[in-house]
């Protein structure tokens, strides 16, 4: 009889820039994307700070002392009522943890920090060809259909 790994979820303080490099590397992997994740990593000072944000929250999943996933989220403070919503831009796992129970893990563990802050609603885009996690956010929560543009910076049309 084999025995379900155990994981445990946290939201990284300032003090645990270790952890999030750690967690870059996950990411890194998971997108296939090393080049993003690896190539240019911060310095501890800038992580440190971004880690001591209000704004900005990160939450790992790990495994004993190894991160085996976790997410990035970003809270916004909203202008048309006294409110928050918090934005996971991203959230990733690896390969050997994936179907565990680990993503839901680590989005339950930022339901309860969203509550704490005062969040009315997380929200989160999948691209439409990542069917695992398009899987996973409808299980959790209500799909609505968007468009999403990225507009360059310095460049201005007419």
């Amino acid at each position: 009889m084999s025995i379900a790994p155990q994981y445990t979820y946290r939201q990284l303080t300032s003090d645990d820039v270790t952890l999030l490099k750690e967690l870059l590397r996950v990411f890194g992997h998971a997108f296939n994307d090393s080049e993003t994740y690896q190539h240019a990593v911060p310095s501890d000072e800038y992580l440190t700070s971004l880690l001591g944000k209000e704004n900005f929250i990160v939450v790992v999943a790990m495994m004993r002392k190894a991160v085996v996933g976790g997410l990035a989220a970003y809270v916004l403070e909203k202008f048309e009522q006294q409110r928050r919503e918090i934005y996971i831009y991203d959230l990733a796992v690896s390969d050997a943890h994936r179907r565990k129970g680990v993503a839901t893990g680590t989005i339950n563990a930022l339901r309860k920090i969203a509550a704490s802050q005062g969040a009315y609603v997380i929200f989160v885009q999948a691209d439409l060809e990542d069917g695992p996690a398009i899987a996973l956010y409808r299980s959790l929560g209500t799909m609505k259909l968007a468009n999403h543009f990225d507009i360059e910076v310095g460049t201005i049309k007419s």
